[in-house]
């Protein structure tokens, strides 16, 4: 049986694992431990429905509201709270779904801890790759994505030997202004932004999904979870997003993942891992999807990616640089102070002024975060 922790329960990816618990049942999974940036209207009725035995509010005032509604279960707060769910001790998988940096200390704690992760914090290997890694063999833990493309690599290359690999697909949808004209792109707004053609997700990863951006940290992620080289993994515009991503072997044979467009069925698998259940959503239907298309991204219209292989190349701080400075750009363009091209524009220049240092312990990771987060408020 897994015995779940997850850090970002009120989140999509959050209420998606909660909803796969319930359609595995009580014989498969159960969740321990459960945390949460601040939703606790949404933690209150989560923690009703499942029981857990310890909850994390990172936000302190919201934690002692939380604690006030709920005294049966110990509530506890800030960055301390998260970690104590994460090494929560009876928990024997970890969902790592908070986004942004704040995900990254508890995900490493759960890892020292001995703890399988299920990830969907990008943080997790784009800003701390070679030390998560690191720590990942030295504990020798299952690491399991939770993005779909991700997860798609991941059961495609389970039981190939690393050698027989010549490259991974990532696919992608395009986001909503593949077809855009750059007159067009001038005239993004927040709006038609977050209004992605497949998926509903958090703004943030919405966004990025638009200026291809997600890719990019997909490819970093996909290069330090499958120790490929940066040369070695291939973006490919799929606008049905069916297939989620492939792999081309030494014999130049391809394998691919495919399933319907909901997250509940990677979530389920990496709950599951390595074992599959029965599934809740109804058999694909290769009539209904009897059409797919492929092309190349076109990194003009789009320079996120191209800036994310640059910085995938040159290594050290320089990944985890370019994700915190793109995390503010992108609030920047949803509080409506940029525009959508000025995302990259600016990540650009502060990417070109960047020193790159080598990353030798969490602290440098964060201070390289912190570093980044002040450089966009100064460039303002």
């Amino acid at each position: 049986m897994r015995s779940l922790a997850i850090l970002g329960s009120t989140g999509s990816i959050g209420k998606n694992c909660l909803a796969a618990v319930r359609h595995l049942g009580e014989e498969k999974a159960q969740v321990l431990a459960l945390a949460a940036h601040s939703n606790v209207d949404l933690l209150e009725q989560q923690a009703r429905e499942f029981q857990p035995k310890l909850i994390a509010v990172y936000d302190f005032n919201q934690a002692r509201e939380l604690q006030r509604r709920i005294p049966h279960i110990p509530v506890v707060g800030g960055m301390d709270g998260l970690i104590a769910v994460a090494t929560f001790e009876k928990a024997n998988l970890v969902i790592s779904a908070m986004s942004g940096s704040i995900g990254l200390l508890p995900t490493i704690s759960a890892i020292k801890e001995k703890k399988d992760v299920g990830f969907a914090n990008k943080e997790v290997l784009v800003a701390g790759g070679e030390i998560v890694m690191s720590l990942v063999n030295e504990h020798q833990i299952n690491l399991i994505p939770i993005d779909s493309e991700l997860t798609a690599i991941f059961q495609c290359i389970k039981g190939e030997s690393a050698k027989t690999i010549h490259r991974i697909l990532l696919t992608a949808s395009g986001g909503p202004f593949r077809t855009f004209t750059n007159e067009q792109l001038e005239e993004v707004t927040v709006e038609s932004a977050l209004n992605h053609p497949n998926y509903r997700m958090g703004p943030k990863v919405t966004v990025d999904s638009s200026t291809l951006m997600n890719k990019g940290i997909e490819m970093i992620e996909a290069h330090w979870l499958f120790q490929l080289p940066v040369d070695k993994i291939d973006v490919v515009i799929h606008p049905q997003q069916m297939i989620h991503g492939m792999v081309e072997f030494t014999d130049n044979s391809l394998l691919a993942q495919m399933s319907d467009k909901d997250m509940i069925i990677p979530i389920q698998y990496a709950i599951t891992y390595p074992k599959r259940y029965k599934g809740s959503l109804p058999p694909y239907d290769f009539i209904k999807h009897s059409t797919l298309q492929f092309s190349l991204p076109d990194m003009d219209k789009f320079p996120c990616l191209r800036l994310a292989y640059e910085a995938a190349r040159k290594g050290g701080s320089l990944p985890c640089f370019m994700n915190a400075a793109n995390e503010v750009l992108v609030q920047n363009f949803l509080n409506k102070e940029i525009s959508w091209k000025e995302i990259a524009i600016r990540l650009e220049k502060l990417m070109s002024k960047h020193q790159v240092i080598s990353l030798k312990s969490l602290d440098d990771v964060i201070a390289v975060d912190t570093h980044a987060r002040e450089e966009v408020r100064a460039l303002n």
